[in-house]
């Protein structure tokens, strides 16, 4: 994908601000980090100025601005919903932002950034359709087919995490464990994203054991062998492993790009695939979900692939 022109990505995170650059051989070189101004947006847009300014050499006036954020991002309109950062409530990020920097912003999810990077340049390469998981701290995933990230109505395709959906009781060693079913900040009771993520691993392991432990403790005792890890994680694969079947169901994904920190963790995201392998209607010769390659800046990288697909002029 040769051009002239460098893009330049960000992506906001609830902490940090990360400043990248995607050159025109395709490199994507990060440059700079800040704390992020969460609240204000004042503070905000400044410190963005103050970032590419400090690194123009590195830009030319012609490049866009590719950033990859969390929350809900609305096609039509580039505000962004759920979001983590109060500095953005009812502002548009992609036309404020472009506005004051006289640049094209491009401005979309991150975990669909995350699958399109996955799809095009990383784990997904070459499968038709690729389903991105996010297990962060959360639940989250995108949704890319024929190269294309499918953002659906409102831009909520991909929003696994949300819904009364988790299991009400899980069988351990034989026993049967049940489960209630949490509220979650979007509302509702029973999310995936309750029990799901990082968090939600602690909190079935409070739940199950009545033990406060962190998820990082957690994998390595269950690594150790240790028992009450091994329930916990055996029910924590049944209670992500079922919905994750049923999107491969529906959306026909034959690949599922993993993200987040528990992406880090190979032989949990080999036990999940072993377990969405037996709900599948179809069992696959190959594995469907895998580790991601890009789990640190694949945000960055997929944001600025999009900004690439979505022009003819750099």
């Amino acid at each position: 994908m040769r051009r002239q022109s460098a893009v330049i990505c960000l992506d906001l995170g609830g902490s940090f601000i990360k400043l990248g650059v995607m050159n025109a051989q395709d490199q994507l070189i990060l440059l700079d980090q800040h704390k992020i101004p969460a609240t204000s947006w004042d503070d905000f847009t400044a410190l963005v100025r103050r970032m590419i300014a400090q690194h123009h050499l590195q830009f030319t006036a012609s490049s866009a601005v590719a950033i990859s954020t969390a929350g809900i991002v609305a096609p039509e309109t580039g505000e962004i919903f759920a979001s983590n950062i109060p500095a953005f409530h009812q502002h548009s990020l992609a036309n404020e932002l472009g506005a004051l920097l006289q640049r094209r912003v491009i401005v979309h999810n991150d975990a669909d950034c995350f699958t399109l990077a996955e799809a095009l340049a990383g784990a997904g390469k070459s499968h038709k359709v690729v389903f991105g998981a996010i297990l962060g701290s959360g639940v989250g995933g995108g949704l890319v087919a024929d190269g294309r990230i499918i953002t659906g109505q409102n831009g909520l395709t991909g929003e696994w995490g949300h819904g009364p959906i988790t299991l009400t009781e899980v069988e351990i060693d034989g026993v049967t464990r049940r489960l209630p079913r949490k509220a979650c900040p979007c509302g509702q009771k029973g999310c995936l994203d309750s029990y799901g993520g990082a968090r939600g691993l602690e909190n079935l392991h409070q739940t199950l054991h009545d033990r406060t432990a962190s998820s990082i403790e957690i994998i390595e005792c269950w690594q150790q062998q240790d028992a009450l890890a091994q329930q916990t994680v055996q029910a924590w694969l049944q209670i992500v492993g079922q919905p994750l079947a049923y999107t491969i169901n529906i959306t026909g994904a034959s690949r599922v790009a993993v993200g987040g920190g528990l992406a880090s963790v190979a032989p949990l995201i080999a036990a999940l695939d072993e377990v969405v392998q037996g709900y599948v209607l179809r069992r696959t010769v190959h594995r469907l979900v895998v580790p991601g390659e890009f789990a640190h800046h694949g945000g960055m990288m997929g944001a600025a692939l999009l900004a690439l697909q979505n022009t003819h002029t750099l």
